[in-house]
């Protein structure tokens, strides 16, 4: 029986010494790739920053500029008879007569 005794402690002694071997050795692998996968984390998550930018849509282009408030009615009026004039709806003396008219006013 104390042989088996002994047998069974050495067993007991040597599994207990492999698993806290294992047990380091896996340890100091995880500290040595945590490194690692958070270098590769980092260019992963850089790359998808820079894909996602890529894709957004352009802003918006600023709205026109809106006419001056402030425009003087005549100035607004002579500018409704030269569009007229000039889409032919107004013939060269209705424009001139038109203007004339606007004018002396």
């Amino acid at each position: 029986m104390p042989g088996l005794l002994r047998g069974v402690a050495r067993t007991a002694v040597v599994a207990g010494t492999a698993t806290a071997v294992s047990g380091r050795v896996a340890r100091r692998q995880a500290e040595r790739y945590a490194d690692r996968d958070a270098a590769i984390y980092a260019q992963r998550e850089e790359a998808y920053q820079q894909q996602v930018a890529a894709q957004a849509p352009p802003p918006p282009p600023p709205p026109p500029a809106a006419e001056v408030a402030d425009e003087d009615p005549m100035i607004a009026k002579l500018k409704d008879l030269a569009g007229l004039h000039d889409q032919g709806i107004l013939t060269d003396e209705e424009f001139s007569t038109a203007k004339a008219k606007l004018l002396a006013g």
